[in-house]
C-alpha cells in the first residue's frame, strides 16, 4: 500500500519542551546575552508547568552553557554569551553519545586539518609560521635528536632521552599554531574537540608500540614538509601532505573496513 509513511511518536518531557522554547528565544534573538528570563514562579505561570520542570529545564540549559541560574534568584536566569567552551563541550558529548567510530573520526580530522592548512597557507604571517617552525623544533628536542630529518644526518644525529609527553605538547602546539593562522575559531574548536577524543581512543595503543621512536621520525618529516609547502603558499600541497601523514599514522588503528573511506581523502 502505498502514500506516506509514518515514525514512531517520540515520548517528550515536559522539560525538554521547556528547554526547547528558550533555546529558540535564544537562537531567533528574542533572547540576548545579559537579559534574564522570567523567575522559576512566572515561567511556572507561563509554561502551566511544576517547578521540578522548570528547575530541571534551567539545569539543562545550564550545563549547555545558555544561562546561569540560581535555584530561587528572584531576577530569573541570566542568558549567557556564546561561549567557544560551551561548543566543545557540546561537541565532545555529541561525538560520545553518538558513538562515532575511530574511521569516522580520523577522517573528519583529516577534512578539517586540510581546510585549516589551505586556508594557513594565504593567511598566515611570518610570526605564524615561526611558531610552526618552533613546535617542530621543540618536537625535535623532545624526541631526543637534534637533526632535521629522518635520515639522521648532521648535528645530533642518534636518539637521546625521549619525553613522550613533551612531544605529544609540541604536536598539539604546531596544530594550534596552524589553526590559528587560519583565522577560523570554528575550525579551531571542531579540531580541538575531534584531537582530543581520538588521541583518547588509541592512546594506550601509542604508548604501547614497539616503534614509537620511528613513529616520532615519521611525523617530524612529515611536519616539516607541510611547513615548507606553507611557507611556499602552496596550501592544495601542503594539505594533501597533511592528509597522507595522518592517513599513514592513523589508518594501522582503524578497523579495515573503514580505511578505503580514508583513502577516499588521498586521491
Amino acid at each position: 500500500m502505498g502514500g506516506a509513511r509514518f515514525e514512531p511518536v517520540r515520548a517528550v518531557r515536559a522539560y525538554e519542551r521547556v528547554v526547547e522554547q528558550i533555546e529558540e528565544a535564544i537562537e531567533s534573538g528574542a533572547l540576548t546575552p545579559g537579559q534574564r528570563l522570567p523567575s522559576e514562579r512566572e515561567l511556572m505561570v507561563q509554561l502551566s508547568v511544576g517547578r521540578s520542570t522548570v528547575r530541571e529545564a534551567l539545569r539543562v540549559l545550564q550545563a549547555r552553557g545558555l544561562v546561569r541560574s540560581r535555584p530561587g534568584d528572584p531576577n530569573g536566569a541570566e542568558v549567557l554569551p556564546f561561549s567557544p567552551a560551551a561548543l566543545h563541550k557540546s561537541m565532545t558529548t555529541l561525538a560520545r553519545v553518538e558513538e562515532l567510530s575511530l574511521g569516522e573520526l580520523v577522517q573528519f580530522r583529516m577534512v578539517l586539518d586540510s581546510a585549516a592548512i589551505l586556508l594557513a597557507a594565504r593567511l598566515r604571517t611570518d610570526e605564524q609560521l615561526a611558531g610552526m617552525a618552533e613546535a617542530v623544533a621543540a618536537m625535535r628536542a623532545a624526541a631526543g635528536t637534534g637533526t632535521d630529518s629522518e635520515s639522521g644526518s648532521g648535528p645530533g644525529t642518534g636518539w637521546g632521552v625521549v619525553d613522550t609527553e613533551a612531544f605529544g605538547r609540541a604536536d598539539v602546539a604546531f596544530h594550534d599554531a596552524v589553526v590559528a593562522a587560519s583565522g577560523n575559531k570554528l575550525i579551531q574548536i571542531c579540531t580541538d574537540v575531534v584531537r582530543q577524543i581520538v588521541l583518547r581512543q588509541i592512546a594506550a595503543r601509542i604508548d604501547a608500540a614497539d616503534d614509537r621512536q620511528a613513529l616520532m621520525r615519521r611525523s617530524i618529516r612529515h611536519h616539516e614538509e607541510v611547513i615548507a609547502a606553507i611557507r611556499a603558499g602552496d596550501g592544495p600541497l601542503a594539505a594533501q601532505l597533511s592528509r597522507k601523514a595522518m592517513y599513514d599514522y592513523y589508518a594501522p588503528y582503524v578497523a579495515e573496513s573503514e580505511t578505503s573511506a580514508l583513502r577516499a581523502l588521498l586521491e
